[in-house]
Parts: structure tokens; sequence; C-alpha cells
């Protein structure tokens, strides 16, 4: 396409983006067009530069160099308020709510209904967000504090927030990343109403998959530089990742560990229950091994992880480690008993935003680099020096805000932030999430070489293939039960399925390893 005729047809245009940050040339002279009524995806590994080109479209980020043209004609974006007026809403990965608003709250934020009595007319915006709601086919009260949704609420109200604003172009940046499959079939069915109605929606997602369900044609970012763009229907996966990575890619299988028989588990949880969340959970994790955790939305998974580390309360059941019970009621106690956390909300719970990249890594294991109460900058330096080459880190310098790095290094910051406080136990919550097919590869690697220095891991994933790929033991539950249990020999897609739909349910004890394992 020229640019001619990408003007002509064309609802938004990027011209010779560039946009450098201290140390990292972010978009190098970037140029694609997204043409009125399409649905657009944009791919590329952490750090190609999506997330910039996306600011730069909404108005948080001013570019160095180039134009962005709007129905052909060249525009200036000098802030979030402006990308709106045009007609611009941004559904951002990080989500951007305020949580002391309810969700009509937070769904017409900045555009207010007003009486005549200069009053906020709550009725008329709690309505039409039930209207939103229904859209979506989500029962979410819109008077309810955002603070007490779940994180797959919230990425809805998100949703619903810039489906509100009945703009040209929505800007979608991973908006399924903590949707179940119901919720995610729901929201590709409203984006394919918007496209009907003639609203472009430029779509960004590391689950290339959903590429080929949804959008009409893919462009390809590569270190900050445009790599091409592709009819979906004359594409595949392979080809796709090809031009995301400039190399074959290969994903490493975890090989199953070999448990000596007579050895004590590193943990074993029995009838550990809270409240309706879950009950009368039994399992354990031996010190190599990988445990993966699947279930769908309200399964309870999330919650049995997050009591082992103290997040949340448990009202009966017990916790051994090495054989010893143990009392675990905060995260002070999960870490003195050698456990670390690596949260799903990685902006909200993972990384501290304002502070750097050394601050971040070091921030769990300060005893370990201070005398009498002062912390010794050497040693401090040293250690976050070490996590950042063993994690192969990418960042400017030690002194980096964590806020400007991919999001796949944020992952790994928050990794070595507990590899460096030497956890015996490692309890990884969605641990690809909203990472790019490279990052997710290189965190597997990673998972792989703890497991094989003895490192006990618990990991709960909503993707599927991921469990399969990466578990010793699966363990699956469904509302709030286990329903299934399988070693990586016995474990299939359906079987696994089946158990966390309820369609059947394997029992515990006919199993070839213990109702305790």
């Amino acid at each position: 396409m020229t640019a001619a005729e990408a003007r002509s047809d064309s609802v938004i245009e990027f011209s010779e983006i560039s946009k450098a940050f201290p140390g990292v040339q972010a978009l190098d002279r970037v140029s694609f067009a997204v043409r009125q009524g399409e649905v657009h995806a944009l791919v590329g590994e952490n750090g190609a530069g999506k997330t910039t080109l996306i600011n730069i479209a909404s108005g948080a980020l001013q570019p160095d160099s180039g134009r962005v043209l709007w129905m052909g004609r060249e525009v200036n974006i000098p802030g979030p308020r402006a990308a709106q007026d045009l007609g611009i809403s941004t559904v951002h990965q990080e989500l951007n709510l305020c949580h002391n608003l309810t969700v009509a709250g937070n769904v017409f934020l900045g555009r207010e209904i007003v009486r005549a009595n200069r009053r906020l007319d709550w009725q008329q915006m709690n309505m039409q967000t039930a209207q939103l709601m229904d859209m979506l086919e989500m029962s979410i009260d819109p008077r309810s504090p955002v603070s007490d949704l779940r994180v797959s609420e919230q990425q809805i109200t998100e949703i619903a927030k810039a489906l509100g604003r009945q703009s040209n172009l929505m800007i979608m940046d991973e908006p399924t990343s903590a949707l179940t499959e119901h919720e995610t079939n729901t929201l590709f069915e409203t984006i394919r109403r918007l496209k009907a109605q003639g609203v472009s929606v430029l779509y960004v997602s590391h689950r290339l998959e959903e590429i080929f369900r949804i959008a009409d044609r893919v462009s390809v970012l590569r270190d900050g530089q445009y790599i091409g763009t592709l009819d979906v229907a004359d594409s595949d996966i392979e080809q796709i990742i090809r031009m995301m990575v400039g190399r074959e890619l290969v994903e490493l299988a975890h090989q199953a560990c070999e448990i000596e028989q007579e050895a004590a588990p590193l943990l074993r949880v029995t009838g550990l229950s809270s409240g309706r969340l879950f009950q009368a959970v039994d399992f354990q994790v031996n010190c190599g091994e990988i445990v993966g955790f699947f279930g769908l939305q309200g399964s309870g998974t999330s919650g049995v992880v997050r009591s082992l580390f103290g997040v949340m309360p448990v009202t009966s059941g017990t916790v051994a480690v090495d054989g010893r019970v143990v009392t675990i009621k905060s995260p002070a106690d999960g870490i003195r008993n050698g456990f670390g956390l690596v949260p799903s909300d990685r902006r909200g719970e993972g990384i501290v935003p304002l502070l750097d990249l050394k601050s971040n890594i070091a921030m769990v294991n300060l005893n370990a680099v201070s005398r009498f109460g002062f912390i010794n900058r050497r040693e401090y330096l040293d250690l976050a020096q070490k996590y950042r080459e063993r994690l192969d880190i990418v960042s400017s310098s030690l002194s980096q805000q964590v806020s400007k790095l991919s999001g796949g290094n944020q992952q790994k910051v928050i990794l070595a932030r507990w590899l460096a406080a030497k956890p015996r136990l490692l309890i990884m919550e969605h641990p690809t999430r909203g990472i790019d097919v490279g990052a997710k590869a290189e965190i597997y690697e990673i998972l792989n070489e703890l497991a094989g220095e003895g490192l006990g891991i618990i990991m709960v994933s909503s993707e599927l293939p991921e469990i399969l790929r990466m578990s010793d033991r699966i363990i699956v539950m469904y509302q709030g039960r286990i329903t299934g249990r399988f070693t990586s020999d016995e474990a299939s897609a359906e079987k696994v399925m089946a158990c966390a739909t309820r369609a059947t349910a394997v029992d515990a004890n006919a199993n070839t390893w213990p109702a305790s394992a």
C-alpha cells in the first residue's frame, strides 16, 4: 500500500514514527496504517515498541519525529483527553482504574452525566453501565467498588469504559490476559459487532492464536522497527513468529524429575480450607518438582496458593515443610519458611513501579547485604547485577525505573527478587500472562533450570498447553475442590478440561500417586 492509498482509507496512519528513551531506541521510523472498519493486530516481542506506539496514539507520549494522521489529516495528540476527543479509546494492559470508585464511576470517569442542578446523575450512569455489561454478557453490579472485583472483572470494566466512549478507533492492549474462555468469546463477538458498525480496532496480543480468530491484518514490530504487515488469511503462526523474533524459536518441554521415594516431601498440605473459597485441599510438592494447578475462573486455585504464602486466611487444615507443621498467617511467615510468590497482577502486586531495577531485585534480601542496619552498597549492587545477568534482564542500567521495562522483563525482575532470597518453594501465578512468545520460552527455560537445581515450584495457570508442557503433576480444581490429579504421563487436554468443567471427576484415590500427593 502506498502512502496515498493508506491515507485514503485509513482511520489512523503512523508515518516514520521514532521515539527514544535514555539508552533505548523504542521506535525507529515505524510506518503502517489501520483501515476503517478493520481489526488490525499489532504483535512483537516484549520491548519491540508496541506499548510505546500505543501510548503515542493515545496521547500519553509524544514522538521524537514522524507524523500521526487521523482520517487522512495530520494531527497532534498532546494528551489522553485530546485522543478521546478525536475518537480514540484505549484499553491498557496495565489496568487504569480508580479502586476507590464504583464500576459506573470508572466507566464514566471524565465524562460524568450531570443533572440540571449540577449533581451527578448516578441513576443514569448506573443504568448505562449495566447496559454495557449486558452487551459483554457480564453480571457486574455498576454500584460495586472496583476494589472488590476480581482481576478479570476489572479487565471487563476497562473494556466497558472504552466501549462507552463510542469511538472510531479502539486500541486494545492484551484485553484477554485475565479473561476466561467464555469472557474472551463474548469480547470477540463484541469486537465483531463494532467492526460491523465501522469501528476500527487496533488489537495487541501475545496470544497469536487469537489473531487468527479476530484480526483482518497483522503488523509486526521487532526491536522498535516495523517488519511488515500481512493479511491474516494468507499467513500462519510460524511465519508471524519468525518475523517477531528473527529466528526459529524452540520451546523446551519440562523434563519430569525423578523423586526419591524415601525422601520426605518439601511441602505437604492436608485438609486446607478457606470458607467458601476452597475446601479440603490435599497435595504435596517434592524438591525439584513442578506441580501445576489448573482451573477456570472461580475454581479456587489462586486462593490455595495465596493462602500458602499468607496472603489469604485459612479456616482449617495443616501445612508441613520437611515434615514439620508450620503456621503461616502473613507473607512474612511465608518468607521465613522459604516460600516466594510471583503474583498474577504484575504491576499491582509484583513490581514497585517507581523504584529502580536494583531496588526491586534486592528488597526481599536486604539482610544479606546489610551490616548493623546499614546497607553495604557494593554488595547491594553486586546482588542486583548477579540476578540481572542470570535472568538476562534487558535494561539500560541497574538504575532504570522498573515501570519502563517491558512486561517480560518486569516478570523476570520479580523472579530475580525471589531467587535472590534463595527460597525452597517458588509459587508462580500465571507466570507468562501478557508476555510474548520469546520471553515465554525464556521463563520456561528458567523454571526448568530452577527445578533441576532442586527448587520446588507450584505453577497456577489458565493456559492448558502451558500446564501440560511444564508440570510433573497436575492438580485440577472446580468450585473450590480438587476434581482431578494427573501425572505428566496420564494427563491430556481432554481429561484435564473435563475435570475443570466438572464434566467428569477423577477420584484422587484411583490415581497412581497418593491422595495426599
